[in-house]
């Protein structure tokens, strides 16, 4: 991608799952090819595997959210400004990472936290950043066990607004498509957001791609995965023990 990304969120991002079974998730993942990287003050456990992290948060209701971490998440949340819809009331103590929290217009907190030493943003290439050449190439793949980490996908209502909303956060887009909904991937550098104008799901689906999908599929399953839909040959939507879900598509479906 030739797409020059203006990163104003932070200097590092990440996935936010709740977890109500931390001890489970954290084998879930490691299942996936995650590995623990980093232990928070908060009592998060952050897991990545090369391309993506995943902040793992103990907490009785699942959600999932973004995370940005920066030096001065106050500075950025108020330079935003009020027109985005701010929400949330962080604490002046920043040992507690309360977030500064934006809300999009379909419902997916970006929250905004004071950098800790540790946390950094994976070098792995994603798909994003990957060339196409080496998308056929497994061997290529940050992570062997899922393949390319793809995008976050999110349903939409009005992808208009949606992507005027991202494109607010420091978001480009880099393609745009009408077939077979209106859909559209951005980025800023650090995240990659799928924005989907459809009913066919309803919730942020972390997306994987590759080549030898159903290699891998089969693979997991020997591995105890079994919460999971099939989506055709090659293509699986996996429900995680918090209730997200991960889809892992065949590249080409």
């Amino acid at each position: 991608m030739n797409a020059i990304f203006n990163t104003v969120l932070g200097e590092a991002s990440a996935i936010t799952i709740t977890s109500p079974q931390l001890k489970h998730s954290l084998e879930f993942y490691s299942t996936l090819g995650f590995a623990e990287v980093l232990n928070l003050p908060s009592g998060e456990v952050q897991v990545s595997d090369g391309s993506l992290l995943i902040n793992l948060s103990p907490g009785k209701n699942s959600s999932l959210s973004l995370s940005y971490y920066s030096n001065n998440p106050a500075d950025i949340f108020r330079k935003l400004g009020e027109n985005i819809g701010n929400e949330g009331s962080p604490s002046d103590d920043i040992s507690k990472n309360q977030p500064y929290t934006i809300r999009s217009p379909d419902g997916l907190e970006i929250n905004l936290l004071q950098l800790f030493p540790g946390i950094r943003h994976p070098a792995g290439p994603g798909m994003l950043s990957m060339s196409q050449d080496d998308y056929f190439n497994p061997d290529k793949y940050t992570n062997p066990v899922c393949g390319m980490f793809g995008e976050l996908a999110q349903p939409v209502s009005d992808l208009e607004k949606s992507a005027d909303f991202w494109q607010k956060l420091g978001f480009s887009i880099l393609s745009k498509f009408e077939s077979p909904y209106p859909w559209a991937i951005l980025s800023d550098g650090l995240q990659v957001i799928g924005l989907h104008q459809t009913r066919n799901f309803t919730q942020p689906a972390i997306t994987y791609f590759a080549s030898d999908m159903k290699d891998k599929i089969e693979n997991i399953r020997k591995k105890g995965v079994t919460e999971y839909t099939s989506k055709g040959s090659g293509n699986i939507v996996v429900m995680t023990p918090e209730k997200q879900h991960i889809n892992l598509f065949r590249l080409g479906m």
